[in-house]
């Protein structure tokens, strides 16, 4: 019985030196690397990734920073979506079309999350920041292609 008790505490040990190698520094909020969101989203975003690369195969960990009056139509994504409210006022809702009468306020704390495949839409009252966390390759669908950001041309930065 004490043979399998030290074995286990052994390989406890060595597996959390090993996650302590893969282990990326901490960081603060104020030290983030913020930068003009992708075109996927409507231009007035911000985004800092924290951890893996979005466009990737693999884990992701990004923050988006939206001004007041920011909206995203109703989409989906083919990969579950995983939403924590940092601060802010974060309005999210289900179905084909953005509706801010059905969506529910989430504020900072406030956690949602969108299994693949399903049409939601959000929308921010005031300066909000969210982090989004999930499987990639991230990819964005509009329900309605019109909503599409990418179909319209941008305002030179």
């Amino acid at each position: 019985m004490k043979t399998g008790t030290v074995t286990v505490v052994l390989l406890l040990v060595g597996a959390t030196g090993a996650f302590a190698d893969d282990m990326k520094m901490p960081i603060n909020a104020s030290q983030l690397e913020w930068a003009s969101a992708p075109n996927f989203v409507p231009e007035g975003a911000q985004i800092a990734v924290l951890s893996g690369d979005p466009s990737k195969d693999g884990l992701y960990v990004i923050r988006l920073k939206m001004p007041a009056g920011y909206k995203i139509a109703a989409h989906n994504h083919p990969t579950t979506e995983m939403v924590t409210v940092i601060s802010g006022d974060f309005h999210l809702g289900m179905g084909d079309k953005l509706d801010e009468e059905k969506s529910m306020l989430l504020t900072a704390g406030g956690y949602a999350e969108a299994p693949a495949r399903m049409n939601h839409y959000a929308w921010a009252s005031s300066p909000t920041i969210v982090q989004v966390h999930g499987q990639g390759p991230f990819a964005i669908t509009y329900v309605n292609p019109a909503d599409d950001p990418r179909s319209k041309p941008q305002a030179s930065k």
